[in-house]
């Protein structure tokens, strides 16, 4: 049954849902509603609070109501590799941003010269762990994704591609040391493996995956 005569242009409120029909969102449909279209485990929706629509399935409150399986997402949904170092490439430049440009100021305003020195050595250990703040508190919020990932619209979940809690973001940005060392090659089982995940993602047990609609 196809949903018509709802007005697409107001918002969901509590408890309402906006669903994707032929590529366009309509509604906002009561859970009633949406009983009567008889949507499928497959088909975009998007509640109050959500940042972006996910399949029916996926949606707990959903799942109980319908009885739906929640899948494995499949292999299209995961962020490609290039995406990944894209967005790696953009997150180095923030931060280096964020620190190298005060830091340039204070050497540049500093007149003793060990003053610079301390400066400069300090950078060695800020911006590593400005990085790994940065992506921790990032990955855990509601946009689930730094940056960087955002502009690659990709972002962080587990492998049931639901958002992590920041003692799993914290896991899993930890778990980069093995990925790095030796040589990167951590970051090659992306290649690989069926989730595309790198060693840090396989032992946290999280995924990248892409935004699926815009």
């Amino acid at each position: 049954m196809e949903p018509s005569g709802f007005d697409i242009s107001a918002p969901p409120q509590s408890g309402q849902f906006m669903l994707v029909v032929a590529g366009k969102p309509k509604g906002p449909y009561s859970l009633a509603d949406l009983k009567t279209i008889g949507i499928k485990p497959g088909d975009f929706l998007k509640a109050t609070g959500m940042d972006d629509y996910k399949e029916a399935h996926e949606i707990a409150e959903l799942r109980q109501l319908f009885g739906f399986k929640q899948q494995a997402l499949p292999m299209q949904y995961f962020g490609s590799f290039d995406q990944r170092m894209l967005a790696s490439v953009i997150d180095w430049f923030i931060i280096f941003a964020a620190f190298l440009l005060p830091a340039f100021a204070a050497v540049y305003l500093a007149e003793d010269k060990q003053l610079r020195l301390l400066i400069a050595l300090s950078l060695l250990v800020l911006v590593p762990l400005g990085k790994f703040v940065y992506h921790i508190v990032m990955e855990s919020s509601d946009k689930q994704a730094t940056y960087g990932k955002q502009l690659q619209k990709i972002r962080v979940t587990d492998v049931d591609g639901q958002r992590i809690d920041i003692s799993k973001a914290f896991s899993r940005n930890f778990c980069k040391l093995l990925s790095t060392l030796p040589l990167f090659t951590g970051y090659l089982t992306a290649f690989f493996t069926p989730k595309r995940q790198c060693v840090h993602d396989i032992i946290a047990g999280t995924a990248v995956i892409k935004d699926r609609i815009d």
